[in-house]
């Protein structure tokens, strides 16, 4: 790889939306690579806190049922929004696949726990590249209902969820120009 290629990658990241996903299927190898990619993200004290659940066919199914169904449970009539509830079930049923992005605390708590949730993030930064650089759509949510995910997922003792990572290939014609502001206005140099 030429060192400017790491560049254009990092600058052509986008959030693809599910609803920008078309019918073709993600596959099971570069699911497999996506994950092998994660698994190297920078991790203090090695505690690689990065957890992956992988949701496809019938298990897609199951969590839209269950997030609409959880939204339904706790919304009042005043806030419930029946645009809200259907967007949560067509997102899961448009991706490929939901990777539920977990994070285990270290047991022994070595280290300040927004260490391991950063390193958590580094880890789907890294999924996120390997999607850019592989022209396959993706988006991390991180919606208010995570909080009940452990009525449907079998945690391990100190592990949650810290969003969705949703997959799905896409017509390239979707994506927009993002903008950043100039790294000038964030940045103080001191001598």
């Amino acid at each position: 790889m030429i060192k400017e290629d790491i560049n254009g990658i990092i600058r052509s990241r986008r959030s693809v939306f599910p609803a920008q996903y078309n019918d073709k299927v993600v596959s099971k190898a570069f699911i497999e690579t996506l994950l092998e990619n994660a698994n190297w993200a920078p991790t203090h004290k090695l505690t690689q806190p990065w957890r992956f659940k992988i949701l496809q066919g019938g298990a897609k199914n199951r969590l839209g049922a269950f997030l609409s169904d959880t939204y339904t449970d706790i919304t009042s009539n005043d806030d419930f929004s029946p645009f809200k509830h259907k967007k949560i079930i067509n997102n899961c049923n448009a991706a490929s696949a939901i990777i539920a992005i977990c994070m285990q605390r270290d047991p022994k708590e070595r280290i300040p726990e927004w260490e391991e949730v950063a390193s958590t993030a580094m880890a789907v930064q890294n999924m996120w590249l390997t999607c850019a650089a592989n022209d396959i759509g993706c988006y991390w949510s991180t919606p208010k209902l995570i909080q009940y995910m452990d009525g449907f997922f079998d945690f391990e003792e100190g592990e949650r969820c810290l969003g969705f990572f949703y997959l799905g290939n896409y017509n390239p014609e979707y994506l927009g120009e993002s903008k950043r502001d100039r790294i000038e206005s964030k940045v103080e140099w001191l001598e």
